[in-house]
């Protein structure tokens, strides 16, 4: 069963922050889907079993910070 989780990140400015961040989030495992939102900072993740840990890490990864 997927679930949807939501992040705010801080320090995106242009839409190449955008891409890093979904690049990198992509990546975790069970993740389905991934949406940035540059405008408000927002982050949703879906999939299953999605570690939060993990999507925090790979946004740190990108060179971001979840809030």
């Amino acid at each position: 069963m997927s679930t949807t989780k939501n992040f705010t990140v801080e320090g995106m400015h242009c839409q190449g922050c955008v891409n890093a961040v979904t690049a990198e989030v992509s990546g975790v495992d069970g993740v389905e889907n991934v949406d940035v939102d540059l405008d408000s900072g927002r982050l949703s993740v879906t999939g299953a079993d999605v570690d939060d840990a993990a999507v925090r890490a790979a946004v740190d990864e990108a060179g971001y910070q979840v809030r």
